[in-house]
């Protein structure tokens, strides 16, 4: 019977499907095809551990996922540390171990292509995760990025209120090698544009903090921090360097984020962020590893799995799952990240937040 994820795809509800529907080919590709569950081998390729998504849930979801629906699977584990020269070498080593599926979050989607089409050619296939690869990719699960952008333009928007035409806003988009971030920062201008002035807008390579620290501290140096009046932040990893640099400078403005980390609950109360993005976690992993699975015993996808299409940077069109992003806000984190099982609330409200987290209603 072929797998599928019914009950990971309750768990964000039938909204969070895009519509229409495509099958893969049932043709098994050579080396992919009726292993035994004591013969499958994954592997598990992340991008970085600086963002704290993917050491603490991502790798955790997946591999118990796997091991849930094929207890005597090998899971090779890879961590590029935003290395894109390293991503390519381990996808090598992951070919050489004989590893029949990859589940493959690109540093630089663009530069993996060669490694992709390597993995064809070795009759491996490949699940793209979060961050949609070039190259002969097989599926793909990931948010609806664009959505992502869109909530934090609106988000930013109404906590400018009558401030928006007041002064300027200063955007950090991502990684330039990130597909999602263009996504992201197409989302969010295309609800900003006109409506606000964009004082100065970077990319920050490899989703660095400490780059986002230096950008903004550049960008109230040229703009002066009276005429700033927001900060677009594609994520929470940029947005703890942009909130530093902010409160260096004695500024405090609505500030974006995405991922919901911890930090960026924390400073959500603090009043130093205002919204984060939460795209929860298990319900995208469950799906990459039944896919992952599904593909490594030779079986086709089924359409629940695959409800969608997508096109990657290098013209492929791709089956995929798009899930459903949540804006995160001061008077929600109980419904949702902690609801969701992300953090408990004494993980949020330590002494140093125990007042905001009690203003707030988090007890």
């Amino acid at each position: 019977m072929t797998r599928t994820l019914r009950g990971a795809i309750a768990l964000v509800g039938a909204a969070a499907l895009s519509l229409g529907a495509v099958a893969t080919s049932g043709a098994a590709q050579p080396g992919a095809g009726n292993a035994a569950q004591d013969d499958i081998k994954i592997g598990l390729l992340l991008p970085e551990s600086k963002t704290t998504r993917y050491e603490k849930f991502d790798r955790p979801y997946i591999e118990q996922k796997i091991k849930e629906l094929a207890p005597d699977a090998q899971i090779d584990y890879y961590n590029a540390a935003e290395s894109a020269t390293t991503q390519q070498q381990q996808v090598n080593t992951a070919l050489a171990k004989g590893d029949q599926v990859l589940i493959l979050d690109a540093v630089d989607a663009k530069s993996i292509q060669s490694s992709v089409q390597k993995a064809r050619d070795a009759g491996v296939k490949v699940v793209a995760y979060d961050r949609l690869a070039q190259g002969p990719v097989d599926a793909y699960v990931s948010y609806d990025n664009r959505k992502v952008g869109e909530l934090q333009g609106r988000a930013l928007l109404e906590a400018l209120g009558d401030k928006a035409d007041t002064g300027q806003i200063v955007m950090h988009n991502g990684s330039p090698t990130d597909p999602n971030a263009a996504e992201f920062k197409a989302g969010a201008h295309s609800v900003l544009d006109g409506k606000v002035k964009i004082g100065k807008e970077y990319d920050t390579p490899n989703w660095d903090p400490n780059n986002a620290n230096q950008q903004m501290s550049g960008a109230i140096s040229a703009l002066g921090k009276d005429n700033i009046v927001g900060v677009y932040s594609a994520n929470d990893g940029l947005a703890a360097g942009i909130a530093t640099a902010l409160k260096s400078a004695g500024i405090n403005v609505p500030l974006t984020g995405q991922d919901a980390q911890l930090d960026a609950i924390q400073r959500i109360l603090l009043g130093t962020q205002t919204i984060t993005i939460q795209k929860p976690y298990k319900p995208e992993a469950d799906i990459a590893a039944t896919m992952a699975v599904n593909l490594a015993e030779g079986k086709a996808l089924p359409r629940d799995l695959i409800p969608t299409t997508v096109t990657s940077g290098s013209g492929e069109k791709v089956p995929a799952t798009l899930l459903t992003p949540i804006v995160v806000h001061k008077n929600n984190i109980e419904d949702t990240v902690v609801k969701d099982g992300m953090y408990t609330v004494a993980e949020i409200c330590t002494p140093t937040y125990a007042a905001a987290c009690k203003e707030a209603g988090l007890q």
